[in-house]
């Protein structure tokens, strides 16, 4: 299971950094829309990383399906997200609370 980090050269370098190999550097938002679909159809991602910014200026529908997504989990950073917590979306995914 791999994570992916998709956002702009400035959000990406850390995670870079950091040892994460699949990071997409993206400009605008049609190419982001496009990267977020490549990696919704790559079976070997089990987590997203997206910037919160990012996250909400995807359409409504693919939005959604983020947030509703399992498989790959993802997880927005930054600034306040709506909708559930790393905590509840970890829970999700792994099946366990891991804070408990």
């Amino acid at each position: 299971m791999e994570i992916a980090v998709i956002g702009s050269g400035d959000f990406v370098i850390g995670f870079r950094l950091a040892g994460i190999q699949k990071t997409i550097a993206v400009e605008g938002e049609d190419n982001l829309r496009e990267a977020v679909h490549k990696v919704l159809e790559d079976t070997s991602v089990g987590i997203l990383v997206l910037s919160s910014s990012d996250m909400n200026t995807l359409p409504l529908r693919l939005r959604t399906r983020l947030e509703e997504s399992v498989r790959p989990t993802v997880i927005a950073v930054g600034e306040e997200e709506g909708g559930l917590s790393m905590r509840e979306r970890i829970k999700r995914s792994v099946g366990v609370d891991l804070w408990k």
